[in-house]
């Protein structure tokens, strides 16, 4: 069983930046893909951004540039660095593990909000 944690969320004005952080239980981390996602308020949760075990990584065409994802093995924390913050991406993020790397999350965080001001 993995227990994720995020934390990191906030209200910023557009044009600001927020770290999210996603703390995971476990000893298996480093070989986990890792992956963020959101879900705004009467929407579907959408894709974030993926970073694999071997620290490839993937982003909707969205934020490409603008977030990006990086993972501490030794800390067993995966984050999101977003900048350039747009009304738009005012959502709950949440943080997801994929552990067999086949693009298919086991374990989700509880999601932290994220509201971006105009």
């Amino acid at each position: 069983q993995v227990q994720l944690v995020e934390s990191g969320g906030g209200l910023v004005q557009a044009g600001g930046s927020l770290r999210l952080s996603c703390a995971a239980s476990g000893r298996a981390f480093s070989v986990y893909a890792m992956g963020w996602f959101r879900q705004a308020p009467g929407k579907e949760r959408e894709f974030v951004a993926r970073i694999t075990y071997s620290g490839l990584k993937y982003y909707t065409d969205s934020v490409k540039g603008r977030f990006t994802i990086s993972r501490d093995n030794a800390k067993n924390t995966v984050y999101l660095e977003m900048t350039s913050l747009k009304p738009e991406d005012t959502a709950v993020y949440y943080c997801a593990a994929d552990p067999s790397s086949s693009v298919r999350y086991d374990y989700w965080g509880q999601g932290t909000q994220v509201t971006v001001s105009s």
